[in-house]
């Protein structure tokens, strides 16, 4: 898996965010087992409720386009290092315990964890 590759698209989806309130940008990009990358941005909106975070995005389009193998996914802040919300967590969770979760900022700076350790009793329904 190619780190810098990864975190750099999220990058570049971060300079794309629609975040006129918060006036804080998030990229994303998520690696599938195929070796396909797509990438998200946040887009808020005046209802905070209705907001859609960077990962989010990358994984509902990577989803529209037939992929549901998530290796792992990137997220990029401005500032210090962020974590994956909980809303977040639980979505990139449906998609398997073995996600890599890399977080970076603009900086250079960067973490490496897993979901399961972000999210160890995600919610599942039995199948």
């Amino acid at each position: 898996m190619n780190i810098k590759r990864l975190i750099n698209e999220a990058k570049k989806a971060r300079n794309r965010a629609y975040s006129p309130y918060s006036k804080y940008k998030v990229g994303a990009a998520v690696l599938t087992k195929g070796g396909n990358i797509y990438s998200g941005c946040n887009v808020e909106n005046a209802s905070f409720g209705i907001t859609c975070c960077a990962e989010r995005v990358a994984i509902f389009k990577a989803v529209s386009e037939g992929e549901k193998d998530i290796k792992a996914i990137a997220v990029v802040t401005g500032g210090k290092l962020t974590s994956v919300c909980g809303a977040c967590r639980q979505v990139i969770a449906e998609f398997g315990k073995d996600v890599k979760i890399i977080m970076a900022n603009v900086k250079g700076d960067k973490k490496v964890t897993t979901i399961a350790k972000l999210l160890p009793d995600a919610f599942k329904l039995k199948r």
